[in-house]
């Protein structure tokens, strides 16, 4: 059986997405009406600007008490998101997501063209598995390179 890509394991097709100028409280209302954990931020044309996931709402704004009716999502997003291309495998995904402590990757095509985020709830516990021992063998190789 061959291994799924991150385009065909999606479970939602359509990107969620605000401007800069949004509300993280008005991002925070999208997300819950979408269920969905993250928010890209684009620009008027289009642009990916950042990504404003439910980890930032968190630890960027609760956690710091920022009001989140005036402050921006441009304010607390990630800036240029590590994006992956639609072929990328799903344990190579979610092995960038274990080595850098990521949720979301959004899914961007050679053109630019984002055709959606993949989360972690869109893999699968075997390629989960698969990529925490590919991560403990980078880790094995890293030791004995010294």
């Amino acid at each position: 059986m061959t291994e799924r890509t991150v385009f065909q394991s999606l479970s939602q097709r359509h990107v969620l997405s605000l401007q800069p100028h949004a509300s993280v409280w008005e991002a925070a209302c999208v997300m819950t009406k979408a269920n969905c954990g993250s928010v890209l931020i684009l620009d008027t044309t289009g642009n990916m600007l950042g990504i404003l996931t439910e980890r930032d709402l968190m630890t960027r704004v609760l956690a710091k008490a920022l009001n989140p009716q005036t402050t921006t999502v441009a304010e607390v997003m990630t800036h240029n998101p590590q994006c992956v291309t639609p072929e990328t495998k799903v344990s190579e995904a979610v092995l960038i997501m274990i080595e850098r402590g990521f949720r979301h990757l959004p899914i961007v095509t050679s053109a630019s063209k984002i055709i959606g985020v993949f989360s972690v709830r869109d893999a699968l516990p075997r390629e989960i598995s698969n990529a925490v021992n590919l991560a403990e063998f980078h880790d094995q190789v890293n030791d004995a390179l010294g």
